[in-house]
């Protein structure tokens, strides 16, 4: 397919801005010469990475509670405030966002004396077959309750800065003045460089990319003098009864072990959880219980600080400025692995904006999303969901790495999903299927979360599409033998999630489902747009898939593939289900995410879905979606995907950098999702704080939007499809990857 933009519609978005390109066009060659000259020669020069990435460093003179920083490995992180460390916790929990030390190997989990399991917390619906099945949906019973909140994830430390004042008061933000904060992109280490009364301190922070270390650096003449050192304290958890962004718990000290094993060592113990904390320095018990105090004798306290679980080997000895360096030089590969994107030659005000959201995505993305088990909504800053996965977000969470050139980072997420398929199978085999069924919210073990959780279908094709992203990158044998199982044991289990009505000689999907758009009702619902247009793009993928193993197509995901459900519309527009079609007559059903735009944008080309219906469908969501309540982060880069899909790279752009509570960004990269706001409540109002205070699937697809507009699709002829192509846009960009 071309994505050469097509004439304007009478009535369309495009259509005043295509008046203002052939208004442009009348000032004649000579006034377009020089940008088409200046877009060659943009693409003749090589992109200078440091130059690029460094421009955007975070650099902050204020303390500002929505703006912590962070330093990490991508399965562990380290969140800091203004004094380099986690001094100001409180203060950054009640008005921004959280300051934690988060790792996806660290879950605790309840005493379970009732032995509670997913049958206790089941109800029977109705299938579209008139079969009874079981799913697990009453979160709200005990056995529901602690099922949802067990395993949950566990703030391992807080290391915060320990000032005893001269005058006795207690330390607070305003106590530090002049503060010049910056994290250094290019190397992965934050400096911070501030006053404590008339006297200078700077705290030098790093992470090692291979290790849960952290290399900390205090110089002062007050750490000399005794006054200012480091406090190590361990709280019991998150608070279990917060689902969303909980505050630390430091109640019940006596639930929890923290021993002084030996003068470097503490051995923790909290929830069936264990683990060491090694410091390169002395540690002394301080008067609070689970509280450690490190202290040097000269100007300069330097020590590394190592997180070490016991089933691996214990991190060998690194010094502080040996991490530094290790962190400078995995970042600089990383940068210069990475595509990139200059828009600095762009007259388009915007332009910086994009390219400084692009460069912190990358970053945090990097920092958050690579660990032992799939990120959490909120990657390594804060807790959500009690720290669970949710398997529908895999995609907005990693996609972008194979299309950023970072494959590796792709294969470590999946390489949790190649593990866990006994449990997936099992599932299936649970509820009557074939092949592999993936749960929706789930911790290290996989296990389903109760909740409307077990009715969301739409993460069952994600293995599918992702593997098929790795496949792109490296078409090689070795790579369909290592996914094999992965994809085709997912493929079986969609063909047999669908149900033949003979009345109609269709399949249909549903009941009992809750689509993407989560605000219909599960037992009713029936043939979503996005997830049949979804199931029959990922069964042909998978059938490509048996034909390069050498296997012939499966005629049973021929079958389904042939007599599928078509997305639903009326009058003229795409609707989001087949059995709730009233998504353009009712205000009510247009809030959540517009998924019905999904179809054309997110997936590719298909036969089932037609350009002049989409872009009517899009023009309806422009014009009148709920844009203030429950449309999330990644809902904006999704949307900018289906217009540069369909041709109108002015609607991606405005889309994608459109205001709303859910995608504004932070100076740190962060874009937290303010239903606070939202709802009128004012942010220090103390009824205001944010329902998650930071999104990752937000920068996610934000990347995977822009890696669509830049790089295009397969048999897409216009370069750079998703920016107008009037001038005020000049677009370098090198090492990119197209989408399908």
């Amino acid at each position: 397919m071309s994505c050469t933009p097509p004439p304007a519609r009478k009535g369309s978005v495009l259509a005043p801005r295509s008046l203002r390109f052939v208004a442009r066009l009348a000032f004649g060659i000579l006034t377009l010469a020089p940008v088409f000259r200046a877009v060659s020669l943009a693409a003749d020069r090589p992109i200078d990475r440091r130059a690029l990435v460094m421009r955007h460093n975070p650099r902050l003179r204020a303390v500002n509670y929505e703006a912590p920083l962070t330093v990490g490995n991508g399965g562990f992180a380290f969140t800091v405030d203004v004094t380099g460390l986690q001094t100001f916790g409180d203060q950054y929990y009640r008005r921004g966002i959280p300051l934690e030390t988060l790792a996806r190997w660290a879950w605790v989990t309840d005493d379970n004396p009732a032995g509670f399991k997913l049958a206790d917390a089941s109800k029977n619906y109705r299938e579209a077959s008139g079969r009874t099945q079981a799913y697990p949906t009453e979160a709200n019973t005990p056995a529901g309750a602690w099922l949802r909140r067990n395993p949950r994830d566990h703030p391992l430390a807080i290391v915060a800065l320990d000032w005893r004042k001269p005058d006795g008061s207690r330390f607070t933000p305003a106590d530090v003045t002049s503060p010049e904060q910056t994290l250094d992109l290019w190397t992965g280490i934050i400096t911070s460089r501030y006053h404590l009364g008339r006297t200078p301190v700077t705290v030098t922070t790093a992470c090692s990319p291979d290790a849960d270390v952290l290399s900390i650096e205090i110089a002062s003449p007050l750490v000399a003098s005794g006054e200012l050192g480091v406090r190590i304290a361990f709280p019991r958890g998150h608070d279990p009864a917060v689902k969303n962004t909980p505050a630390l718990d430091w109640s019940e000290p006596e639930s929890h072990v923290s021993h002084l094993a030996a003068p470097h060592t503490i051995e923790r113990e909290v929830g069936g959880l264990r683990y060491r904390v090694i410091a390169g320095a002395r540690l002394r018990p301080a008067a609070d219980p689970h509280t450690y105090r490190i202290s040097g004798d000269n100007d300069r306290l330097a020590f590394t600080l190592a997180f070490a679980r016991p089933d691996r080997p214990v991190p060998p000895a690194a010094s502080v400025a040996g991490i530094r360096d290790a962190s400078a030089r995995h970042w600089q590969a990383f940068w210069q692995k990475s595509a990139a994107l200059d828009l600095s030659g762009s007259s388009d005000p915007r332009a910086r904006v994009l390219e400084q959201r692009v460069v912190l995505s990358q970053y945090l993305t990097a920092v958050q999303s690579a660990g032992d088990v799939p990120p959490q909504e909120s990657g390594l800053t804060c807790s959500t969901w009690f720290g669970k996965h949710h398997t529908e977000m895999i995609w907005w969470h990693t996609a972008h790495f194979a299309l950023w050139g970072h494959t590796e980072l792709l294969e470590k997420n999946l390489a949790w999903y190649l593990a866990r398929l006994p449990e997936a199978r099992a599932l299936a085999r649970s509820r009557g299927l074939r092949g592999a069924r993936w749960p929706k919210m789930v911790g290290p073990d996989a296990r389903e979360s109760p909740g409307g959780n077990p009715m969301i279908v739409w993460n069952q094709p994600h293995l599918i599409y992702l593997c098929e992203l790795l496949y792109r990158q490296n078409a090689r044998a070795e790579t369909l033998q290592r996914y094999r199982k992965l994809v085709l044991e997912t493929a079986d289990c969609l063909a047999s999630m669908v149900w033949l009505d003979s009345s109609r000689d269709r399949y249909v999907l549903g009941p009992p489902l809750w689509i993407a758009q989560e605000i219909h009702d599960p037992a009713t619902s029936q043939n979503p747009g996005f997830e049949l247009a979804y199931w029959r793009w990922a069964l042909e993928i998978a059938q490509t898939w048996r034909n390069r193993l050498g296997e012939a197509r499966d005629p049973r995901w021929h079958d389904v593939i042939t007599r599928l459900s078509p997305p639903p519309q009326r009058d003229g527009k795409y609707v989001a289900l087949e059995s709730h079609p009233d998504t353009w007559e009712t205000i009510a059903s247009r809030h959540d995410h517009p998924e019905m735009l999904m179809s054309l944008g997110f997936l590719p080309e298909n036969p089932a879905v037609d350009h002049e219906t989409m872009n009517r469908t899009l023009d309806a969501v422009l014009a009148s979606w709920d844009w203030e309540t429950k449309i999330w982060g990644w809902d904006y880069p999704m949307i900018a995907m289906t217009a540069t899909r369909l041709g109108r790279p002015a609607d991606a752009i405005d889309v994608l950098l459109r205001n709303g509570p859910n995608n504004r960004y932070l100076p740190n990269g962060h874009c937290p999702q303010r239903s606070d706001v939202a709802a009128g409540l004012a942010p220090d109002s103390g009824r205001g704080r944010p329902e998650i205070a930071v999104y990752l699937p937000a920068n996610g697809s934000l990347l995977s939007a822009v890696a669509l507009m830049v790089a295009g699709w397969d048999g897409c002829e216009t370069r750079h499809p998703g920016f107008p192509a009037d001038g005020s846009w000049v677009v370098r960009a090198e090492g990119w990857q197209r989408l399908p």
